[in-house]
């Protein structure tokens, strides 16, 4: 299919995306912002969106950078997650975010989508919203208001729906400073290597005098938005690294979501076993990681 009649306009800087905006939304016209594409372009083809302008941010280069600022990991919105995925700085300084990059699709697509392009689509199956709740990531928007800063707890809604307002841009990711002796791991279960995740958990911890502490865990690809394992973390805290333990918690994680989602691929209660699973298994990795 192609997609339905649409306005183009590519500006040259912020302050000129944010007017464009800030006029579409003034004028009562459906705006959409093109990042890199890789989920939005797809969505015109089938028609399933059908704005009547496109605002493409491929030309604010000034968005495409990753630098650390006292502690913190910066990354630009318009920052491709192949440069996210190669950067040394990323892989040494916040390893559970580079392992969600690696996740992301296939080279391709990690070549031209964008970081902010991915959390501002927000699908819930998309590996970086787990992330960013288990990071206590913060996201910062810029509209004519000015910028403000939004908790990652914060930022995501509902299925494909975020807390930015329509004449804002995402310009930057932050991610915390990562603590010394955090274990970490991600792990998904999809129909076939790129594909989007039936289901998948990221989770940190640490250990301090023989006890988990610090436990968090986020599950993603089960509802509307990914979400934390409260059940599963609480139960874990305090307790031995130990496989009964893990068994425990995840247990408790998964038995406690909200009804998952079922489609023809996996069904609801398939994905909360899955859930179970991969909690599991995350939990025991990254207590082997936490040093």
């Amino acid at each position: 299919m192609k997609p339905a009649p649409f306005a183009y306009h590519a500006p040259e800087t912020l302050p000129e995306a944010i007017t464009l905006l800030q006029r579409f939304e003034s004028d009562g016209v459906d705006a959409k912002i093109l990042a890199g594409g890789q989920s939005l372009m797809p969505m015109l083809a089938m028609r399933v969106a059908r704005p009547e302008v496109l605002v493409d941010l491929r030309r604010l280069r000034s968005l495409d950078y990753i630098r650390a600022e006292g502690g913190t990991l910066t990354i630009g919105a318009m920052t491709p997650k192949r440069a996210a995925e190669q950067s040394a700085l990323v892989r040494e300084t916040q390893p559970l975010f580079h392992a969600a990059t690696e996740l992301v699709g296939h080279v391709g697509v990690r070549n031209r989508g964008t970081v902010g392009g991915s959390f501002a689509h927000a699908d819930p199956a998309s590996e970086y919203p787990a992330v960013a709740l288990v990071l206590d990531m913060e996201l910062k928007a810029v509209g004519p208001a000015g910028e403000r800063t939004i908790p990652a707890a914060d930022f995501f809604v509902t299925y494909m729906t975020t807390s930015l307002e329509a004449t804002e841009v995402l310009t930057e990711v932050r991610l915390p400073a990562w603590t010394r002796g955090t274990g970490w791991a991600i792990q998904e279960m999809a129909r076939r290597q790129g594909d989007l995740a039936l289901a998948g958990v990221a989770a940190t911890l640490r250990l301090v005098r023989g006890a988990c502490t610090g436990v968090r865990l986020a599950a993603f690809g089960v509802n509307a938005t990914a979400v934390r394992l409260r059940a599963a973390e609480e139960l874990l805290e305090g307790q031995r690294p130990e496989a009964a333990n893990f068994a425990r918690a995840a247990a408790a994680g998964a038995g406690n979501l909200e009804e998952p989602m079922s489609c023809v691929h996996a069904s609801s209660e398939y994905r909360r076993q899955l859930v179970e699973v991969l909690a599991k298994r995350c939990l025991a990795e990254a207590a082997s990681r936490a040093v």
